[in-house]
């Protein structure tokens, strides 16, 4: 037996990341603990410290062994059972069995209530003692420290005659030991020299390695479990070795009982102020109370308000170092979901600071960027002008509320307003990331938050600008019909006029596409060898139901009615929980049908949130939606969980893909529990909560009579306004336009006017001019004393 020195097998094979579907999620409530945990078949995965975007391990897991005929891991060998410890809680209690009867591993896991520590109280038993005697149990853990399997380093150090083991990668230490000592120690690499690989090849720990690194690493302990078989492990992080192995110790100082009820009592006082919605639900609460956590789980502890997505790596087990981000940061979209419903519990103080998170995160041109990690840095950098505007409708909400406080959004909002009129209206991707154009779903949010932001400047006496954003909110409600509504659409036979996912459109072209149905849509999640461009007018998703949601569009509206059949006859599916629906037709982001993991293309499942956007619907138009509330509570695990996808083929049990139930992608999904949380609050009100009155009073059925304008910029030169419209000229700095209207016989010039959001305009009354006109018009730019030089041609159609 190797005694000493270094492992063998640098540096292992490449490092993955481990499964996405969770089935618990947990840390404590205190600020101080800055660590959380997630397990997947009974063992723990990814933790996260000392940020909540920041996983630093892939699994730790036991392997069991009686030294002669078997050898099995926990996550693969052992028949699992996950429960909570308490309903409010985020502590399981997770039973491995061995499926011949023989033993039971029972684990307790929390962390510490205010140290970076995991502890997990272990129990091993067995009916026939003498049976018992002879196993052996080791400790498997997988550090991927700094957010990488790679270039980790392995050791073992003895502090107070306590051997333990420790990793270390930059700035990050981990260190693990029990409240048993360990009877043997290795540091190895994976595959190669590890104690998985050690402990299948003959089914005893023949190496013991003191050194392994840099590379991917395992460290793997035997458990001395000759005096006890009831045990603590702990696992701790420091920013020094002296830090992370003093935080081990004093957490295994303290008796676990005591860490446990530290640990349930925190997490039972979080919801005293909660709102009594339980009532309205179908399951007595129990979603509700662990939606509620979970959401206050995802909040980061050094940046507060910072909500990431989802404690998790969709398909991780595909991913390697070169993959830096999974769920684990921040959308401003599932960011302002969650804090929205937040404040539809009753919650006032986390969306608040939500808030100003995303004040201090915006960028200097009003934007931000299309997921961000808590510090801010952008991860990925594609532009979605619904991330734009969602932070001025949490704005509005909380003023709304009364709960901003003494915080002041207007710059946040002026910025946002300000972006969204420059840059819209088509976005360079919609809300599922994928395509750019003209989005119902973006023009919904883009619509409600300029009204919202009007709000803001009528607060500060400037009438200007209000009428200024107002307007423009009414430029696109004008247009959703033109951009975003085909009538010869054929999904359904005899609902040819409907609401499609997006009509296809580059940023910045010159005449915007007003007719859909020669538009080809590009779905960029299929297979090489399948077809990937489809016409526009024959894609459809659920988008268009935010117009209901907002109040811009009624829920009787003849044209939302016929999309809501489209949508049902093209991706509705129904599962035992209840009915659910796909993304969009033709969607590839999901499992493979083979069931491997997504990579590139898959298949895509239903998502259970679309479940609940629905039942908001259906609220809207006077129909029950508890049976889609139901669908949702019949759709979480057994842990409380939401998914973000759930499996909508047939049973595959040799593939583990079941119908209805979680695929390889993200679970718990906070936007998933955050529309859950708002459909509750929705139900118990009588009314949908994220309706904004004053949406719905300027744009209810019948809409009053209102000025229609056109807008005209250089970056988006439209070739064609309609009758009764003004054309409103856009410009980055202070101008003179010269236009007319009878080919230069006579001419008018209109000088542009300022205002908050730093876009001069000018208006041309071109609203009386007939059918078949046509306005030419060039620009001076005044801070350059510069023609434009060239002359521009909107004709009246």
């Amino acid at each position: 037996m190797a005694r000493e020195g270094d492992a063998f097998g640098a540096p292992g094979i490449p490092a993955k990341w481990t499964h996405g579907d969770k089935s618990g999620v947990g840390t404590a409530y205190s600020a101080s603990s800055r660590l959380w945990f997630t397990l997947f078949d009974g063992i723990v995965t990814e933790l996260y410290h000392p940020t909540v975007d920041r996983p630093q391990l892939r699994d730790l897991q036991y392997l069991v062994s009686d030294g002669k005929t078997f050898v099995h891991e926990e996550k693969r060998d052992l028949r699992t059972q996950v429960t909570q410890l308490a309903p409010r809680a985020l502590g399981y209690r997770c039973v491995n069995a061995d499926p011949e009867g023989r033993y039971t591993i029972t684990k307790t896991i929390i962390t510490a209530p205010h140290q970076p520590c995991l502890l997990q109280r272990t129990q091993v038993s067995a009916a026939d003692p003498a049976f018992l005697s002879t196993l052996k149990l080791y400790a498997l853990c997988a550090p991927h420290l700094d957010v990488g399997g790679g270039g980790n380093t392995g050791y073992v150090v003895t502090a107070n005659g306590i051997r333990i083991l420790v990793a270390r990668k930059g700035g990050t230490w981990l260190a693990m030991a029990a409240s048993v000592p360990f009877a043997q120690l290795s540091c190895g690499f994976v595959g190669k020299s590890d104690g998985w690989t050690d402990l299948h090849d003959g089914f005893r720990m023949d190496w013991a390695f003191e050194h392994a690194g840099p590379g991917n690493i395992a460290l793997t302990g035997e458990l001395d479990l000759r005096t006890t078989h009831d045990f603590t492990l702990g696992l701790a992080f420091g920013d020094t070795e002296h830090r992370a192995i003093t935080n081990l110790l004093q957490c295994l100082g303290v008796p676990f009982e005591a860490h446990l009820t530290r640990y349930l009592e925190e997490w039972e006082g979080t919801q005293k102020h909660c709102r009594p919605l339980e009532k309205a639900s179908c399951d007595d609460g129990a979603l509700y109370r662990n939606s509620y956590s979970l959401l206050l789980a995802h909040e980061d502890k050094d940046y507060p308000g910072a909500i990431v997505a989802s404690l998790s790596i969709p398909w991780g087990e595909a991913k390697g170092d070169d993959v830096r981000g999974g769920y684990h940061l921040v959308w401003t979209r599932d960011l302002v979901n969650s804090a929205t419903a937040l404040l539809a519990a009753g919650d006032t103080a986390t969306p608040l600071r939500a808030l100003i998170f995303l004040a201090v995160s915006q960028h200097a041109d009003g934007g931000f960027a299309q997921n961000f990690w808590v510090t801010g840095e952008a991860h990925w950098t594609g532009k979605q002008l619904d991330e734009v505007a969602f932070p001025i409708l949490l704005a509005a909400r909380l003023l709304r509320d009364d709960a901003l406080g003494e915080f002041d959004p207007y710059e946040l909002v002026r910025n946002a307003a300000s972006y969204l009129v420059r840059q819209g209206p088509v976005t360079e991707q919609e809300r599922w990331e994928e395509a750019s154009g003209y989005s119902p779903s973006t023009l919904a949010a883009n619509i409600a938050a300029l009204v919202c932001a009007a709000a803001f400047f009528r607060r500060r006496d400037d009438e200007a600008t209000a009428a200024f954003v107002e307007e423009h909110a009414d430029f696109l409600e004008s247009h959703l019909e033109d951009w975003t509504v085909t009538h010869a659409g054929t999904l359904l036979p005899g609902t040819s006029t409907h609401y499609i996912r997006v009509l296809p459109e580059e940023l910045r072209a010159d005449e915007p596409a007003t007719h859909v149905d020669d538009r080809l849509l590009e779905i960029k999640n299929l297979a090489p060898r399948e077809r990937c461009r489809f016409p526009a007018k024959e894609v459809v998703d659920g988008g268009f139901l935010e117009l209901v949601r907002y109040g811009i569009r009624a829920a009787n509206d003849p044209i939302i009615e016929a999309t809501v059949k489209v949508i049902d006859a093209v991706l509705k599916v129904e599962t035992k929980a209840g009915p659910t629906w796909h993304r969009y037709n033709h969607d590839g982001y999901g499992q493979q049908v083979d069931g491997r993991p997504f990579t590139t293309h898959g298949h895509g499942g239903t998502w259970p949130l679309l479940t609940g956007e629905r039942g908001h619907y259906e609220l809207a138009a006077g129909h029950d939606p508890r049976p889609h509330l139901a669908t949702m509570e019949q759709l979480a695990s057994s842990t409380g969980l939401l998914s973000e996808q759930v499996w909508d083929l047939p049973d595959a049990p040799e593939i583990f893909m079941m119908h209805g139930k979680p695929t390889g992608s993200a679970m718990p999904l906070m936007w998933a529990h955050a529309e859950y949380v708002k459909l509750l609050r929705s139900v118990k009100d009588g009314v949908v909560f994220d309706l904004i009155p004053m949406v719905r009073e300027r744009y209810a059925t019948p809409r009053p009579t209102r000025k229609r304008i056109a807008v005209w910029s250089l970056e988006r030169r439209v070739r064609s306004m309609k009758v009764g419209e003004r054309l409103r000229i856009h410009g980055a700095t202070p101008f003179r336009v010269r236009w007319t209207c009878d080919a230069w016989r006579s001419f008018a010039d209109v000088e542009s006017s300022a205002n908050a959001v730093r876009i001069d305009h000018a208006d041309l009354e071109t609203s009386a001019l007939a059918k078949g006109s046509k306005v030419e018009l060039t620009i001076f730019w005044l801070s350059e004393a510069r023609w434009e030089g060239k002359n521009y041609e909107v004709r009246v159609t």
